[in-house]
């Protein structure tokens, strides 16, 4: 899981099944440039069960933690999806952008 921000959102006509009427978001990890930490690709195409909205912040999970979230037994076409929106957070050391991106953050 990770923790990033709603960058944009993607639009597909063609697509697999368990994708039909579901909203697909880009979202950039937020990391600390300067700290090679365990690699994140990204961005991500994230499916968003919750309602998420551009310049939010949000956690991530991967794989079957994903699947499950979107409300099955972890047997969808989809390799992560948006399962929480960050109110707050309590990181002493983060990079002033992060808290830019939560909803009670400033800018």
């Amino acid at each position: 899981m990770f923790m990033g921000r709603v960058v944009g959102e993607v639009w597909a006509t063609r697509k697999h099944a368990d994708l039909e009427g579901v909203r697909l978001l880009v979202i950039e990890a937020l990391d600390r440039l300067d700290d090679p930490g365990a690699p994140v690709v990204t961005p991500v195409v994230a499916l968003d069960p919750i309602g998420a909205g551009t310049g939010e912040c949000v956690l991530v999970a991967f794989g079957k933690a994903a699947r499950v979230a979107c409300g099955g037994d972890g047997d969808y076409a989809l390799e992560a999806a948006v399962v929480g929106i960050v109110d707050d957070f309590d990181v002493p050391e983060a990079p002033a952008s992060w808290r830019a991106s939560t909803s009670r953050g400033t800018s």
